[in-house]
């Protein structure tokens, strides 16, 4: 499933060589980041590659310090799902350490 990151999307990777990308391996990754960073087109785009099972699995286990706090409760919400609060508490992006 090696497919490239189309051109529209590849903003959303500015800190990764997309060329590298695999979608398979790198699911997560990827969907966290077009959640996080994406506009409604790369969202669309994202529900063309990963279905939504794929996209519940990956919100229901954020990974840690990988979400702003909005975004994650914005698709809790909209997928209709309920992260456990430790799990969404250690996955929310923090600058400040404490």
């Amino acid at each position: 499933m090696k497919s490239k990151i189309p051109e529209n999307i590849a903003p959303c990777f500015w800190s990764y060589n997309i060329e590298d990308i695999d979608l398979k391996k790198d699911k997560e990754m990827v969907i966290t980041r077009i959640l996080n960073y994406g506009s409604p087109e790369r969202i669309k785009w994202l529900y063309s590659v990963y279905a939504e099972d794929d996209v519940k699995d990956v919100v229901l286990n954020p990974g840690r310090g990988k979400w702003f706090k909005k975004v994650l409760n914005f698709w809790e919400t909209m997928l209709k799902i309920e992260i456990p609060k430790s799990k969404k508490e250690k996955a929310i992006f923090r600058l400040d350490p404490f």
